[in-house]
């Protein structure tokens, strides 16, 4: 029998697992666990797994099945595996293809073994939307539920095989470009090719609605673009802002044969409704007041959309899943760096959008150089003594704003940019009395909500051409902000634990940068408060991707500041 002492992985009954950082195997035992468990927390070397029903089904949707998986438990635990989490596993991925959903003359057809249909006939959110029982095994229900019906198999814990079909939508002629607009050689990346024929699956019932993980930076709208041109269809694109838009219109009339009167802006005082039209999550869920109807929400229905894809989909709002649960057959796809949420509806994206269809390690495309090395490092400073009194007598939140606004951290910010003199830098912040403060400070322009959307168009274009080098940026730019030449980051403050705007803003360095292809993150924490805690939770996503952060310790004194181990304890 293997010595498997120094195991990577401790596996417990209830399917958490611990990976110890210092083991020999550690890397190896990560990649493994990524591909079907979740990151939890860290704690000093050790790492917090969790396996949960849909990490397990994402995984067997990628073709994983429970022999494989337990097999990599084994090989990397240093205990026994628990006879419970492996009957667990095998219970929960032994559900993925029991149910499948197929299209019947005028409805739908859920099928399954009779004694499962038994079980989930006792579901009184089951029984609704069903129309007709044609036999123990087969269902009748609906077309307008299936998007319903999938839900709520998903929250029961019996995910559904759809494979109802689709429409085609309207038909619309647009192929990709060898060449661009602007003179540039065009071709689809490897990855991203793979990418787009994972999503489409061509002869299969498998393809047509998924999720496609990328790093920040790695071209996911190229993804969506080539998946556009493959469907040549009707398409409606949702993203995150009005920047995001007209990013998105340029890019599918540089690198697509569509004319710029084929593609459309639905956002602010534009409301173009075109063959490919392009809007924000804000003007779909814009009402005039609580009680009032969305209204915006026809433009779901105001062509016959071929293709649906949602950028950044981790931050997609509750009111267009619910859209979007009774459009399922029309094809969709979600576009995002990490699947992270932190609103726990993480079931609505596999239920309404579908399963994970590729995803890209961070670190695989770092490696290839398709993104920068992005070096992190966490600096921690003393909270200004003029804060302490303040700081020990308030609340839980007001803490947290005191430490995240400690007047302490400008000095950090000015002998950061002291070393990297020259290099386009974004100085990142969630309160804006502190962003104002920081760019009179630094004599530095700042771009928040607050900005006019032209405005803001200037200064970006002012950054990417090298005519301003620092600019001081609000949460604003957490997501789809073209910044290509950002080589430096420094983070001061953020959104509580969201290890999803860390990623975000991390990823305003990734695109590929001349020479080194190198980038630096900075986030500055005020040590020995609840900043601490929040900025550990923060890292975490970045830490399972395999980056570390280094740690620097800042006094009052200069002298005093010294480096401690590479990796954040």
């Amino acid at each position: 029998m293997p010595d498997h002492s120094e195991g990577a992985i401790i596996i417990q009954s209830d399917l958490t697992i611990l990976l110890d950082e210092e083991s020999a195997d550690a890397e190896q035992a990560r990649d493994k666990l990524l591909l079907f468990a979740d990151a939890v927390k860290q704690a000093g070397s050790m790492h917090t797994y969790r396996i949960t029903a849909l990490s397990l089904w994402n995984a067997a949707a990628a073709g994983y099945g429970a022999e494989e998986l337990i097999g990599w438990l084994k090989q990397f635990g240093r205990y026994e595996l628990p006879f419970a989490a492996e009957t667990a596993i095998r219970r929960l991925i032994g559900r993925y293809g029991k149910l499948t959903l197929t299209a019947v003359q005028g409805g739908l057809l859920l099928s399954g073994d009779a004694e499962l249909m038994e079980e989930l006939a006792a579901q009184p959110a089951i029984g609704k939307l069903v129309s007709g029982r044609l036999t123990k095994e087969q269902w009748e229900l609906s077309k307008n539920r299936r998007g319903e019906l999938k839900q709520e198999l998903t929250r029961l814990g019996y995910p559904v095989i759809d494979l109802a079909g689709y429409h085609t939508g309207e038909a619309l002629a647009v192929k990709l470009r060898d060449v661009t607009l602007q003179g540039k050689p065009f071709e689809l990346r490897p990855y991203q090719k793979l990418a787009a024929e994972q999503f489409y699956r061509e002869g299969t019932v498998q393809g047509g609605s998924g999720v496609v993980v990328l790093p920040c930076g790695a071209g996911k709208t190229i993804v969506g673009i080539a998946a556009l041109a493959k469907l040549s269809s009707a398409t409606l694109i949702l993203t995150s802002n009005s920047t995001s838009v007209k990013q998105w219109k340029d890019e599918l009339i540089d690198k697509t044969t569509l004319k710029e009167s084929e593609v459309g802006q639905y956002c602010g005082a534009l409301k173009q409704v075109r063959p490919v039209t392009v809007a924000t999550y804000n003007i779909l869920t814009h009402r005039k007041s609580k009680d009032a109807p969305f209204s915006h929400m026809k433009l779901f229905s105001e062509r016959d959309w071929g293709l649906i894809i949602y950028d950044e989909v981790h931050l997609l709002p509750a009111p267009v899943f619910r859209m979007t649960a009774d459009i399922q057959a029309t094809r969709r796809l979600g576009l995002t760096a990490t699947l992270v949420r932190e609103d726990g509806c993480a079931e609505d994206v596999y239920s309404l959008i579908g399963q994970k269809q590729f995803d890209l390690s961070w670190k695989v495309a770092e490696r290839d150089n398709f993104i920068a090395a992005v070096s992190c490092t966490e600096i921690r400073v003393p909270l200004t003594p003029a804060y302490e009194d303040e700081y020990k007598a308030a609340g839980a939140r007001s803490r947290l704003r005191l430490a995240s606004e400690n007047p302490g951290k400008l000095d950090i910010v000015k002998k950061l940019l002291g070393e990297h003199a020259g290099k386009p830098t974004l100085i990142i912040g969630q309160y804006l009395k502190q962003l104002h403060d920081v760019s009179r400070s630094l004599n530095a322009p700042l771009l928040t909500g607050e900005v006019p959307h032209e405005e803001r168009q200037k200064l970006y274009e002012q950054f990417k051409t090298g005519e301003i080098h620092v600019l001081v940026v609000s949460k604003v730019a957490n997501f789809a902000v073209d910044l290509p030449d950002a080589a430096v980051a420094i983070q001061l403050s953020g959104s509580f634990g969201s290890r999803q705007e860390e990623a975000q803003r991390i990823g305003r360095l990734l695109r590929p940068k001349a020479g080194a292809n190198e980038a630096w993150f900075y986030t500055i924490v005020t040590d020995q408060t609840k900043e601490t805690e929040f900025a550990l939770k923060r890292q975490l996503f970045m830490l399972e991707q395999g980056y570390s952060y280094d740690r620097l310790q800042h006094s009052d004194s200069a002298a005093d500041r010294e480096a401690t181990t590479s990796e954040v304890e």
